[in-house]
């Protein structure tokens, strides 16, 4: 099965406050997204590949109810809290914190969960409070990822190695996987390999031989778990991606990346379907 994957990110911000939403008013843009792209989707066989959207949580709900009857496009989250509420439990108050429960309550279906930008804020975090060891932000991951699971959630894995890793590139995206995924249900789970060390403005894009390479060695350590390309998938590396045999989709952010720069749902259904080679 292919999946492709959308992370909109901070993008509803308008431009007037430093932001790339040009496309629609921030109280209709998580509902102008859906609206705007679940027709040209329903194409595709839902048996043979899905589409997650995943939406900063002030959009949630307006994307959810532009969901037409048999929607191709699943409504996800950006991560949940490592705590949740329970019946006969916490009812769960959790203040700026985002439980799974809440989360599925708002018809939210998947999450995606370790992205680098989550990874970075958490071990930036950690450093303040002089913790130095390095699994600390997988053993947190692991929690989110089991809670979203128990909610009912598939999760979006992202795993990649920084620049500074890239020497030890085996050992960092094994520990991110083992302790990650310790004692979870992988087939409510995909991985996104994310290389860190390449995404960026005047960084060198990972090439093919390095992502079948990664792709190869997460299917050893995890064996029958699926691989999206993480670093951004785009117009100009989607059949290149595409014709990686290990690689099962990709994540989608950006859409233009000169000019107005931004989000627009047009292009997006034109770099999946140069993809899928439609």
């Amino acid at each position: 099965m292919k999946h492709l994957y959308l992370n909109l990110k901070r993008f509803d911000v308008p431009t007037e406050y430093g932001g790339v939403n040009r496309i629609a008013p921030i109280e209709k843009w998580g509902s102008y997204i859906v609206e705007n792209t679940q027709e040209a989707l329903k194409v595709y066989d839902p048996a043979e590949v899905e589409f997650v959207q995943y939406f900063p949580e002030a959009h949630l709900l307006n994307a959810a109810a532009a969901q037409c009857e048999n929607s191709p496009v699943q409504v996800g989250c950006q991560s949940v809290y490592r705590m949740n509420t329970a019946v006969g439990g916490n009812f769960g108050a959790f203040t700026t914190n985002r439980p799974a429960s809440a989360m599925a309550a708002m018809g939210v279906t998947s999450t995606i969960i370790g992205h680098c930008e989550e990874r970075n804020d958490k071990n930036g975090i950690l450093a303040e409070a002089g913790v130095t060891d390095p699994d600390a932000v997988n053993r947190l991951l692991n929690q989110e990822i089991r809670l979203a699971i128990a909610q009912g959630m598939t999760v979006l894995y992202c795993i990649g190695e920084k620049s500074e890793e890239q020497d030890r590139w085996q050992e960092v995206l094994r520990a991110q996987l083992e302790i990650g995924l310790d004692g979870v249900d992988v087939s409510k789970v995909v991985i996104g390999y994310e290389p860190v060390w390449s995404i960026g403005p005047g960084k060198t894009p990972a090439d093919k031989p390095y992502i079948t390479k990664i792709a190869r060695f997460i299917k050893e350590v995890i064996p029958g778990i699926d691989v999206v390309y993480g670093g951004g998938l785009k117009t100009d590396n989607a059949e290149m991606l595409a014709s990686i045999e290990e690689i099962d989709g990709g994540l989608i952010a950006l859409t233009r990346f000169s000019g107005e720069i931004g989000f627009y749902p047009d292009e997006y259904i034109e770099i999946i379907r140069t993809y899928l080679g439609e």
